[in-house]
């Protein structure tokens, strides 16, 4: 870059990507010209926590707003122009055609080098009924704003929200803290679709405790209005009416990829703006970041969208350092994420069940269940994670964690290990902080990695609750074993199971049919682990441990 000439750096969109951008281009190059245009009012605010404004966990609008254009000049010396909209792009000439959406003024800007951080924006269905006074999306301040305002003011007593993704259960337990009866709508049949069906259970079934109605595998059809375009009911695809006096659309969101259509830029084949590890999209004097753009999957090597606020502010930080003359790389991300709503979490890392087996990978699943910390110390919470694995070579895949208590930390435990390459043997080798308040002697990752290590090593099958049923519902012969204790048994088992306490078992193998595949279940897995141990060593050659038991194979 010549040193001599004062860099023009253009950002579109603020947020995560777009302030992250400008932050870092202004530490790389002190001397540069560096300007922000963005649509909305606010240059950067935090979004991620638009649902607890909603519900009041967070009381003041302002603690929202990370920087205004004022901060932004005293610390960065970086103009922001808010309600600015960029129309166009001019790549030969390097200049972006701008509207002042408060006078209507348009006015071009040249760039040397431009950042799109254009994010995404919230999908509306062109429903019947829509646009109605209170049928609102929670996506920006604003959109908050209009939430409270319209439950300050009319004080509606029921409340549908479309979509069961994580901004939307976060919106429900507003909703419900405010005192409104929630409905969730969801098209697909479970909540919370980026986790497998088996651990988003745990978030509905304590959902449904709580009082929130759940409609699974139902779809909006429409809404039903008064004359003053009020929402009084919401219409599902099945032809049910849900009565409504607020609705929150969450069905998900959409890049917004105008300006880089438009701009003729590269659309990668997962439907983002294309960009390689500099950030840098088809134009070399073109950045990106944030929702609308690429990303690749670490675990795969894939390019997939995801987006969420930690991957946008990397990626912001890299593009704007590159298009200061840096040379920073964002390698991608895993996906990690996470929810709490009703006082459970839930969470992601990496691949999911689902996941990998929609790309063909050869997988071991695997479930323990294990206190978040030692059981004799007061107030130990069950905390349930679930393990995917490359069968063939041990690595880790991914994890799902669920729990009432330190959800987070194990999460972030196992994205590490994620990112570090590592094997499911290695997790079980973790030297990780012990007193009795905080965990166990072996924490619960560790736990989760001697599981599927073992199951590997020692060459035990693990069947999961979906096949097993699977199997016994094409008539496959299966002699299925449950090794809890008498009391257990009868307070409820698998259909066709036979009762034979693992602590017997060893005296009651003549029972036992050695040339049957035999499937051994307890409440977790431990009893079941230890009674396929038990057969396998004595001469039964086809057996499988229901990986989870009952827990996750409920009756």
């Amino acid at each position: 870059m010549d040193t001599n000439k004062q860099n023009r750096i253009v950002i579109v969109g603020g947020v995560a990507g777009g302030a992250a951008a400008a932050a870092k281009a202004r530490r790389t190059d002190e001397h540069a010209d560096i300007v922000m245009f963005e649509r909305g009012p606010h240059v950067s605010f935090a979004n991620c926590g638009l649902p607890y404004y909603v519900g009041g966990d967070i009381a003041e609008r302002a603690s929202l707003l990370l920087q205004t254009p004022e901060s932004f000049w005293r610390r960065f010396r970086v103009r922001v122009h808010v309600r600015h909209e960029v129309l166009a792009i001019d790549r030969v000439a390097q200049t972006v055609d701008v509207r002042n959406l408060e006078t209507g003024e348009t006015f071009r800007q040249p760039y040397d080098a431009l950042v799109l951080a254009p994010g995404a924006g919230a999908i509306v269905p062109p429903l019947p009924g829509l646009p109605a006074k209170n049928a609102f999306v929670v996506k920006t301040v604003p959109d908050s704003d209009a939430v409270r305002l319209w439950l300050e003011e009319q004080k509606p007593t029921q409340a549908v929200v479309v979509g069961a993704g994580f901004i939307g259960l976060e919106t429900a337990e507003a909703l419900h803290q405010r005192g409104l009866h929630v409905t969730v709508v969801e098209l697909q049949p479970q909540v919370l679709p980026a986790l497998d069906a088996d651990m988003a259970e745990h978030v509905a079934q304590r959902l449904r405790e709580r009082g929130v109605d759940l409609v699974l595998g139902d779809g909006i059809a429409g809404l039903e209005t008064d004359g003053a375009q009020v929402v009084t009911g919401v219409q599902l695809a099945s032809g049910k009416v849900l009565p409504a006096g607020i609705v929150v659309l969450s069905i998900g969101v959409r890049p917004e990829l105008s300006l880089a259509r438009m701009a003729g830029l590269d659309i990668g084949v997962a439907g983002g703006i294309a960009v390689d590890e500099r950030q840098q999209t088809s134009d070399p004097h073109i950045f990106a970041a944030g929702d609308a753009v690429e990303v690749v999957q670490r675990v795969t090597g894939q390019k997939v969208r995801m987006p969420l606020a930690g991957p946008a502010s990397k990626q912001g930080r890299v593009a704007g350092a590159n298009a200061a003359g840096g040379d920073l790389r964002f390698p991608g991300a895993l996906g990690t994420s996470i929810l709490g709503t009703m006082g459970i979490s839930a969470g992601r890392t990496g691949l999911t069940e689902r996941d990998a087996k929609a790309l063909g990978l050869n997988v071991l699943v695997t479930y323990t269940h294990n206190f978040d910390h030692a059981s004799y110390y007061p107030g130990a919470l069950m905390l349930h994670i679930k393990l995917v694995t490359d069968a063939l070579t041990g690595r880790l895949l991914g994890g799902q964690v669920a729990g009432e208590s330190g959800v987070d930390k194990r999460l972030d435990v196992l994205a590490t290990a994620l990112q570090a390459g590592m094997h499911v043997d290695e997790l079980e080798e973790l030297d990780l902080a012990y007193a009795p308040q905080f965990s166990s002697a072996r924490d619960p990752v560790i736990m989760a990695g001697l599981v599927a290590a073992n199951a590997l090593r020692n060459g035990l099958d693990v069947i999961t609750c979906p096949t097993l049923r699977e199997r016994v519902a094409a008539g496959k012969s299966i002699q299925l074993l449950d090794v809890r204790t008498p009391g257990e048994f009868a307070a409820g088992h698998l259909e066709g199971a036979r009762n034979v306490p693992v602590d017997d078992l060893r005296d009651r193998l003549a029972e036992l049919n050695r040339d049957m595949e035999t499937v051994v279940y307890c409440k977790v897995g431990f009893r079941g682990y230890l009674a396929a141990r038990i057969l396998q060593q004595n001469g039964f050659g086809d057996v499988k441990n229901l990986t989870g038991g009952m827990l996750v194979c409920p009756v």
